[in-house]
């Protein structure tokens, strides 16, 4: 059967994945994005209702290996027309918003953490205030690693973090600092830990990690 970019297609019963004989892919549905005719192979995008019941190990094990879970390339043999189940938008919408929150996995113990911080979270930024706000302990030593363009404070700075003053969309989390005499709101991503055996070093390096690939 001959088919066409944006083809509604399903995995016919007894298919395993290519990438992993121990994941059975029977059932799973999307739409055709690529048609190497040569070769008898298409590549299918998963639509929304397959990307929400996609195995979460199987999503680990793609990102650790650097395998797009989102997609996949079969044989023609292997396929079989189908009706489409939703919009293309949406099945594209839910593909970010997994993309952006299991982009951690792949990342070991790190991306575990910061998945757990931010994995049912509506506003992310929020997230880590919220979580931030239970596990630091204040005051404690910093140093300005990131430094604001136009900021008072330049990079090797010695600053003592006293507490959490506001969490911003743009800055993400707002910290009040003092740098000797004077006292100054910097944001929490500029800033390092000193102490490395204490658990705030940990806690605050994730946070500083996930902005920056937010």
């Amino acid at each position: 059967m001959k088919f066409s970019i944006g083809d509604s297609v399903k995995v016919k019963e007894g298919i395993m994945c290519p990438d992993d004989d121990s994941v059975c892919i029977s059932g799973w549905q999307g739409r055709i994005f690529d048609v190497e005719e040569g070769d008898d192979i298409i590549g299918i995008r998963w639509d929304s209702i397959t990307l929400k019941q996609l195995p979460l190990e199987y999503i680990r094990q793609s990102e650790e290996d650097g395998l797009d879970w989102a997609e996949m390339y079969l044989s023609l043999n292997e396929v079989e027309p189908a009706s489409s189940r939703d919009l293309e938008t949406t099945a594209d919408d839910i593909r970010e918003q997994m993309e952006s929150k299991f982009f951690w996995l792949g990342r070991g113990k790190e991306g575990e953490r910061i998945l757990k911080v931010i994995a049912d979270a509506d506003d992310r930024v929020e997230a880590w205030d919220s979580h931030l706000s239970q596990v630091l302990k204040f005051p404690f030593e910093a140093e300005v690693s990131e430094p604001q363009d136009r900021g008072p404070l330049g990079c090797g700075d010695k600053v003592t973090v006293h507490k959490i003053t506001e969490a911003n969309e743009h800055y993400g989390i707002l910290v009040d600092v003092t740098c000797g005499k004077q006292r100054f709101i910097f944001p929490l991503c500029g800033l390092t830990v000193r102490d490395k055996k204490s658990p705030n070093y940990t806690s605050v390096k994730d946070y500083c990690v996930w902005f920056a690939n937010r």
